[in-house]
């Protein structure tokens, strides 16, 4: 009960920026770049991940199709689809850290 009330209280008390902060890409040494820049960068990162959960459903509806027709071609272009999805979306996500890597690596 004591956990409840103190979850209760911290809802309370703060706003959604302590959540939208924490999925914000932290930019490191690309901080300099313009605002423009960083804005057209989220969009095409965020074209880019609608894109891949896109083929990752399609995917899905290939594995769902193959199995209800017992056709292995289909449930396994289903199971490729999701899983190139699935990695596309985590090298989008951490694609700010990849490059700040490299970026170090070359100094």
């Amino acid at each position: 009960m004591q956990v409840a009330q103190q979850v209760v209280q911290l809802a309370a008390e703060g706003g959604i920026e302590g959540i939208t902060d924490g999925i914000q890409p932290d930019w490191a040494v690309f901080g300099a770049i313009g605002t423009k820049a960083r804005i057209i960068v989220g969009v095409v990162m965020a074209g880019a991940v609608l894109f891949l959960l896109g083929s990752a459903v399609v995917g899905a509806v290939h594995i769902r199709v193959g199995n209800q027709q017992h056709n292995t071609m289909e449930t396994k272009k289903g199971q490729t689809m999701v899983a190139s999805s699935l990695l596309g979306l985590f090298a989008v996500a951490s694609m700010s850290t990849l490059f700040g890597i490299v970026y170090g690596f070359g100094i």
